[in-house]
């Protein structure tokens, strides 16, 4: 088949960086970018997560004791609002590319998700804003929460949402942005970038959410909440602090524009055929000022429909193409092609991230019935829990990047042989499954100890739930981790907030799916004379374990799933130089992954 192809290549130009409100000779003085302006970024993160983690860490049991809300609807107020804040993450790299830039749209994502908090200490604070609070014993009669209690609850709820969509899909394209890939130093410090923007707010959490949710369970929720207030304030401080440093890039217009703009094209001129027609190579400003293009690839060969020039009066005078509906460019098919690429590993996240919200909301639910005493006056708050999965997290990291390359360095006596991405993945959806039957197999023994004793909190020790907390994190190390590498190493540069985006995407269809099939087995279980798998206000009296095997079949299927078709789709895929973008179009064998992988690493970067 031929194919001829029209380069209309505009005139070179530079690319602008935006240095707001920076004197000339501080930019000039001082090289920006770097791990010296990094600094600032991961600071500002983890101040931030701090904040956000203080809350979702502890909100379902403050829900539960502050709000008496059932089980099922803590549950589902949890994920839905988990899902609304990934979900925002969509809008927000849409408005960062095309208006406001990473900066001030991380700016103003801190700013909403300060007011957002603010909000819920003001829940806190003022009595009159919750439901008279009543005790474990008496929560089948508690008060429910009014209406517009309620709105207050979501209106603070909801600005942390539009908070997170503007913070998540910018930090890490933003830091990605100050390090020079054209450069071997560059090249080695984004390798790295990854897991220690993982570890630096994973360790800050780790250190001060242990007195955060103490004070919250322990003391005051007003003064626990007060606390995350001030340090979001403080990491917008520290964030301020960096401008100076920092390289920014102008927005260049939204690619998910672009990518409706193909898929309308294609769709208009599906009936054409590829045979011996012209296609239209133009190369837009931002794809020449960094000297880079994608090479045309044989895949998902219809979309290359959208650049076929059906007739000469679709390209004006300099060979412009008039309409972008009726005609794209060959970098706008190959960007919409990247996108289609991640789609499959995009599936397999999604499994592995609804066992991780499993134990941030049913997980907690069982340690509250659990005995939680350590000697005779102190009780572990439940959101401690959470920092087992974070812990675990930052130990398995550390012991990657500090023992595992060094030994592979010395072994190979070359350059440093990191773990595939496709083994990584195997072993985090292999995890999951073995933190859900772990999770059944306490749990069943928590419950039958209980009713044994006819007691709302059973006899069986927090301790036993220790394994699956640890489990989850280490799912989270190996599984999200290496997705979340994926998502910005397949995709060239000028989509990187599309790939935090649609990262967080998954999360939230996670979030969705979960509260979907929590609903759903709740209906399905719910007969007359039969014990039900969910619901109610007290575990002892459902059958959650069944529930947690349920979700291992998920993650069985998921392991099936990408063994037999996801991992044809890892980064054995692509190769990005300094003067173009060449895609490896074959599908290749796990022998060939890692050699593939680590080529495209050492030699590019994401540039």
């Amino acid at each position: 088949m031929e194919e001829n192809v029209v380069n209309t290549n505009s005139s070179p130009s530079t690319l602008d960086l935006e240095h707001e409100a920076i004197p000339s000779n501080e930019a000039s003085s001082r090289e920006a970018g770097g791990w010296r302006s990094v600094k600032y970024i991961i600071g500002n993160e983890s101040f931030e997560k701090l904040a956000s983690m203080s809350l979702i860490s502890n909100l379902t049991v403050y829900l539960l004791t502050n709000y008496n809300m059932s089980g099922i609807f803590v549950v589902n107020v949890v994920q839905i609002w988990n899902g609304s804040s990934n979900i925002a993450s969509l809008v927000g790299a849409f408005i960062s590319d095309t208006y406001l830039g990473r900066f001030r749209t991380l700016l103003y994502g801190c700013i909403a998700s300060l007011l957002g908090i603010m909000t819920i200490t003001l829940t806190a604070g003022l009595h009159q804003l919750r439901p008279i609070t009543c005790d474990d014993n008496d929560r089948p009669n508690c008060q429910h929460p009014k209406d517009w209690q309620l709105g207050v609850l979501f209106t603070g709820l909801g600005l942390l949402s539009i908070g997170a969509g503007g913070i998540r899909p910018c930090n890490i394209a933003f830091g990605a942005d100050q390090f020079d890939t054209n450069t071997a130093k560059g090249r080695g410090q984004l390798e790295s970038f990854f897991n220690w923007w993982y570890f630096t707010f994973t360790i800050a959490l780790v250190i001060v959410l242990t007195g955060v949710v103490y004070i919250q369970t322990n003391v005051s929720w007003t003064l626990g909440f007060a606390i995350p207030t001030v340090c979001l304030a403080f990491s917008i401080i520290i964030f301020l602090f960096g401008r100076g440093t920092y390289i920014y890039k102008k927005p260049q217009g939204s690619v998910f524009t672009d990518m409706a703009k193909v898929i309308v094209a294609a769709c208009r001129k599906r009936k054409l055929q590829l045979s011996n027609r012209t296609l239209y190579d133009h190369v837009s400003t931002l794809s020449e000022s960094e000297n880079i293009r994608l090479v045309q690839t044989d895949r998902f060969k219809f979309l290359d429909k959208a650049a076929i020039i059906a007739e000469p009066s679709e390209l004006n005078n300099q060979g412009i193409a008039k309409n972008g509906w009726r005609l794209c460019s060959l970098q706008q098919v190959e960007h919409l092609k990247c996108l289609f690429g991640i789609l499959p590993v995009w599936v397999t996240g999604i499994c592995c991230f609804i066992v991780m919200d499993q134990q941030s909301t049913f997980g907690v639910l069982q340690v509250i019935q659990t005995d939680r005493s350590i000697g005779s006056h102190f009780k572990v708050p439940p959101g401690w829990m959470n920092l087992i999965s974070m812990t675990s997290l930052s130990f398995w990291i550390c012991i990657y990047e500090c023992i595992y390359l060094p030994i592979m360095r010395i072994i190979n006596k070359r350059a440093t042989r990191r773990m595939s991405m496709g083994c990584r993945i195997r072993i985090g959806i292999l995890l999951s499954i073995l933190c859900m039957l772990v999770a059944a197999v306490v749990e069943k023994k928590r419950r039958d100890s209980a009713l044994k004793h006819n007691s709302f909190i059973s006899p069986v020790s927090f301790g036993l739930l220790l394994p699956q907390f640890a489990l989850s994190g280490l799912n989270e190390a190996f599984a999200a981790v290496a997705i979340m590498e994926f998502f910005t190493l397949q995709v060239p540069e000028s989509m990187r907030t599309v790939s935090g985006a649609i990262f967080f995407l998954s999360l939230s269809i996670a979030n969705y799916t979960g509260s979907l099939i929590v609903n759903i087995v709740h209906k399905a279980t719910s007969h007359k004379g039969k014990t039900p798998w969910l619901g109610g206000q007290d575990l002892n009296h459902t059958r959650l374990d069944y529930y947690y095997y349920l979700i291992a079949s998920i993650g069985v299927l998921n392991f099936i799933y990408f063994n037999f078709f996801a991992c044809h789709y890892l980064i054995s895929g692509k190769e990005i130089e300094k003067a173009e973008v060449q895609p490896i179009a074959s599908v290749k064998g796990e022998s060939d992954e890692q050699d593939d992988e680590e080529k495209v690493l050492d030699r590019v970067g994401t540039r």
